[in-house]
């Protein structure tokens, strides 16, 4: 659970790979850019939301209810 994994390339671990498929999120490419990338799951299981790093936990909370 602690070890560092890949979420970009070809070695990308199946959770970041499944994640960027279904959330591509903006630009070029859908590489995570920085660990503070978040993204939600919902209880399907299916992959909800994208938000860029820069994007503050108070900013997705008021969002969150979009979801819910």
């Amino acid at each position: 659970m602690f070890s560092k994994i890949e979420v970009n390339g070809d070695g990308a671990c199946e959770l970041y790979q499944l994640l960027k498929a279904e959330q591509p999120g903006e630009g070029d490419s859908s590489d995570i850019t920085w660990n503070f990338e978040k993204f939600l799951v919902g209880r399907d299981g299916s992959v909800v939301a994208r938000w860029s790093p820069m994007k503050t936990p108070e900013e997705i909370r008021e969002e969150l209810p979009t979801y819910l």
